[in-house]
This record gives structure tokens, sequence and C-alpha cells, in this order.
């Protein structure tokens, strides 16, 4: 099912980066899958390990923001009822799609990262994979998770980060930089969306970085673990 909300009013980057997403959709999911040599499915299972225990609760609701379309939403669908919001109208089409396969307790909505139309105190879990650097303001987008978290409940963001061993932090950048752009370009015919995404990682707060800024936001007991040496990192959070 999908519903939306209105008045999102992208500007700036957000208005960029929706235009890139609507582009690239139709090859979204294969690009993703071989890119990454299909480790971004593993690495969304981590993130449903994290939060196990609190969708294990009696009337447990999870929340996946930026869900693109939907496979993490349908992981965490397969354990409690699942929201799944994202403002990339193409990407929630092919989302419907694979929910309505799943038969899983999902609805997608599209709408703002930023101001999810939802009660404050609602959701046992609140998730977010690939999409916090694409926000307008990362610190934002977590006081909003924050903002929608029971107490006691959890956020987890899954996240491209900054590798931490030289050599390989070295052969990363060559494949991030070099390697990738011209293939993704090659593959979804968008020169844009393959270079913006090695420029969002670099942009974007490291682990450390991002771990403070969970703690100022107001999350308690806040850990960070590195993924395939530091390519991505899940960072978790209770409020």
């Amino acid at each position: 099912m999908e519903s939306q909300a209105s008045n999102l009013g992208p500007s700036g980057k957000a208005a960029r980066v929706r235009s890139m997403f609507a582009e690239i959709a139709p090859r979204y999911d294969f690009l993703n899958h071989a890119l990454s040599l299909n480790i971004d499915k593993r690495w969304r299972r981590l993130v449903v390990k994290r939060v196990v225990d609190q969708l294990q609760r009696p009337d447990a609701l999870a929340l996946d923001l930026c869900c693109g379309t939907a496979d993490l939403s349908i992981e965490l669908g397969a354990l409690a009822p699942t929201f799944g919001v994202d403002f990339c109208h193409p990407m929630l089409q092919i989302g419907v799609k694979k929910v309505r396969r799943a038969a899983l307790p999902i609805e997608l909505i599209e709408g703002d990262a930023l101001n999810v139309p939802f009660a404050d105190s609602m959701f046992d879990v609140v998730t977010v994979a690939f999409g916090l650097r694409n926000v307008d303001e990362p610190e934002s987008g977590l006081r909003e998770i924050y903002r929608l978290l029971k107490p006691g409940g959890r956020c987890v963001v899954l996240e491209f980060s900054h590798p931490q061993l030289p050599v390989f932090r070295n052969l990363f950048h060559f494949y991030f930089t070099r390697l990738l752009p011209r293939i993704g370009r090659a593959v979804s015919g968008s020169s844009f969306a393959y270079q913006y995404l090695p420029d969002s990682v670099q942009a974007f707060p490291g682990q450390r970085e991002l771990a403070e800024l969970m703690r100022t936001v107001g999350f308690s007991d806040v850990r960070y673990y590195n993924l395939f040496g530091g390519v991505a990192s899940l960072h978790r959070g209770d409020k």
C-alpha cells in the first residue's frame, strides 16, 4: 500500500537528490547488489539483528526512513508491522510491487525524512539505511528519529563510511572515486548519481563524529560497528 504526504517542499540538495533517484530507480536494485557483490544484503540483515528484541515486544512498530525500494522494510516487516517512508515516488513504486509480492504488513508512504507524518513516540524501531547522508541536515534527521521513537526504542543507522586501514582505504578510494562512477554511469545512464555517491560519503561525518552527533541529539548507549573494514558502519542508539 502506498500513501502520500503533501507539502514536501524539497529545496537545494533535497530536490537534486530526489531527481537523481527518480532517474536511476529502474536500475537501482540491480546496481546496488552488483556493485556491492551482494554485500549490501548482508549489511541490511545485520541491521535487523540489532533490533530483534525491540520488534518482539507486543504491538511493536517499525519505521524505515529513506526506504527506497523497500529492501530493509521487507526484512523488518517479517518481524513486525512496518512503515517505510521515502520522498522519491519512482523508488516507492518499485517498493510497492516488492511489498505486495512479500505479502507482509508493510505500508509505504511518500514523505520527507525531516518532517515525518507520524506522532511523537510511536515506534519501537526506526532505521535508515544509506539515506542519512542524503538529507539536507543529518542532525535534524536524527532529531526527527528521536522524536518518533518510543522511550526504550532503538535507532539504527547503516551508512557508507570511512575505511580505517590505510592500504584498504587507498584501494577503496580508487574503486569508489574512479571505477564505480564509470560503471554506474554506463549501466544507469546517469552522469550525476554515481559521482554524487563518493562525494556525499566524503562529506558525511565519520564513524566517531556520527556517534557523537547521536549523543548530542539525546541517544543513549550509542555504539558503532565497522563493516568491511569501515567501508560502511552501523550505528545504534536508544531513546
